[in-house]
């Protein structure tokens, strides 16, 4: 079976992109997900979303339960899930509006449980290829053919949350070679590594963090503005590169 998860970010929180859709309910090991999960079709496709932070954008980032998320989509049947998240820009080519797709991590959150084993039995999954590399070259391909600015093979690094970055920690994530900052990678893309999930994440540039001297530093206002802005683009992204995937499935690695 070939099934593909949606996780609407911010912005993004309830996306209705959905042919035939219905809400269902799961039980899972870890607690409630986020939210339902609404399954249908695009197209001839089967799809579910899941809402990171609620539909009503209600759980902060260090609350997410990634775990029940995760399994949740992988036991209704995902194989594959196309992640929303919006983030800062750590680099200047990387301007508020475009699209990136990270192939790389850095784990700095703090407290989440970001892993499913380790109590009563220990699994090292190999993590040095994180995101799906096939699903991913789609996704560019996709938004170059759209006219949409976008970048691949970058690094995202992912904080705890709420609060954002000191100026002082954003010039040190740059120093270490990330690209783009959120608050919501982590430990979500190893959680579906963990389960045999392709994972594959849409980024959208809202900001320039606060490393830039001559730019407005991040804030939520600024963050709903450009995703408000650019939420369109990303839900056609979704609705055009999903068909393509039920072709390349084969060639992503387990």
């Amino acid at each position: 079976m070939f099934k593909i998860g949606i996780i609407g970010g911010s912005g993004l929180d309830n996306p209705d992109i959905l042919e035939r859709s219905e809400e269902v309910s799961i039980d899972t090991p870890y607690g409630d997900p986020s939210s339902n999960i609404k399954e249908g079709k695009i197209g001839e496709q089967n799809v579910a979303v899941l809402s990171r932070h609620g539909v009503d954008h209600s759980i902060s980032p260090s609350n997410v339960n990634f775990r029940a998320n995760i399994w949740a989509l992988k036991k209704i049947g995902c194989t594959h899930i196309l992640a929303s998240t919006a983030v800062g820009s750590l680099r200047k080519a990387i301007e508020p509006g475009h699209v990136v797709f990270p192939n790389q991590f850095i784990d700095f959150t703090k407290q989440r449980s970001s892993t499913f084993y380790g109590e009563d039995k220990v699994v090292h999954t190999p993590m040095a290829e994180p995101f799906c590399q096939p699903t991913m070259e789609i996704l560019r391909e996709t938004a170059t053919e759209m006219g949409i600015p976008n970048h691949v093979n970058k690094t995202i690094v992912t904080i705890e949350g709420p609060r954002f970055s000191t100026k002082s920690e954003s010039n040190m994530f740059r120093s270490w070679g990330a690209d783009i900052i959120n608050m919501s990678s982590c430990p979500e893309v190893a959680l579906a590594r963990e389960l045999k999930i392709h994972y594959a994440a849409i980024a959208i540039s809202t900001d320039y963090d606060c490393w830039k001297e001559d730019e407005e530093s991040v804030s939520w206002e600024l963050i709903e503005k450009t995703m408000k802005k650019n939420s369109t683009e990303v839900l056609a992204i979704f609705v055009k590169v999903i068909p393509k995937l039920t072709n390349w499935k084969d060639k992503c690695s387990s």
